[in-house]
């Protein structure tokens, strides 16, 4: 079982295997539309297309972020539709440094199911090891996706205020730093960050060549930013709950289980203007 990371060579291996389902995250915060277009154009073979509006996310309110959970029960059926259920290995994958993909990892562990990976330097790997692409869709018969009917964790902003009034939780927010410290804001109509807010650049999870770096490193780029700081009490946030995800993989990967996720993030957060909010490094 792959439960954090897959190389290409691995995958390769088991193309064709009914029991492993493949999935294509490939997306574009600036052109929404790109991602469904460039699996119609040649995608890994045997692999669907899961959309981060349509189906890694629900619909956006007033008062959340850009990219908030989807409801549990509707992305169960769109799993077991895909024909996942609990004795399927699941590998997401994108063009994107495992971002988008990260988001399907987070998801599927949510939901219970270990037996999920990330395809380690996604597209790039795949084709640079001399992967063939497709543009043929592989049906699969719809499976039952087992669900105990618990809603998707996540933590709220109330529990980070919380949190961090009371010293219970440690923020740590995967921004660059130029957005952290609120110099430029692209996406959210507010910049700076939550305050008391710790920032570790989730560009620091990884390799020039866009794969992660080793548990080794991971580990003691975490003890170097969060001390002895237990992982369970660890949130990550990012801009909208994506980018989150890839830090709380590399924790994975680094063995420090347990980190939760601020599903909506910085565009939540600075949504409500009675939030405090602080510009400049931490």
């Amino acid at each position: 079982m792959y439960a954090t990371l897959i190389s290409a060579a691995d995958l390769a291996a088991r193309t064709g295997d009914p029991n492993w389902r493949i999935l294509d995250c490939r997306y574009s915060l600036q052109s929404p539309e790109a991602g469904a277009a460039q699996y119609a154009a040649g995608h890994l073979p045997g692999a669907a297309y899961v959309d981060l509006e349509h189906d890694l996310s629900g619909p956006r309110s007033a008062s959340s972020g850009r990219h908030p959970l989807p409801d549990a029960a509707t992305l169960v059926q769109r799993l077991g539709a895909l024909g996942i259920d609990e004795r399927v290995q699941v590998v997401a994958y994108d063009a994107s440094a495992g971002l988008f993909a990260a988001r399907a990892w987070w998801l599927l562990r949510a939901l219970g199911h270990r037996a999920v990976a990330v395809l380690d330097g996604g597209l790039a790997a795949w084709t640079d090891g001399g992967g063939m692409l497709t543009t043929q869709s592989e049906l699969r018969a719809p499976r039952r996706f087992p669900w105990d009917g618990r809603p998707l964790p996540g933590v709220s902003a109330d529990e980070v205020a919380t949190g961090l009034a009371t010293r219970t939780l440690a923020l740590i927010d995967v921004r660059a730093a130029e957005r952290f410290e609120g110099r430029v804001e692209p996406l959210d109509p507010v910049a700076g960050h939550v305050p008391g807010a710790t920032n570790l650049p989730q560009s620091l999870s990884l390799q020039t060549d866009g794969r992660f770096r080793s548990a080794a490193e991971l580990n003691a780029l975490f003890a170097a930013r969060t001390g002895a700081t237990s992982p369970q009490d660890i949130v990550c946030m990012c801009g909208s709950g994506v980018t989150a995800c890839h830090t709380l993989l590399a924790m994975e990967v680094a063995g420090r289980t347990g980190g939760r996720l601020y599903a909506g993030s910085w565009s939540e957060w600075c949504r409500d203007p009675s939030r405090p909010i602080a510009i400049g490094p931490a």
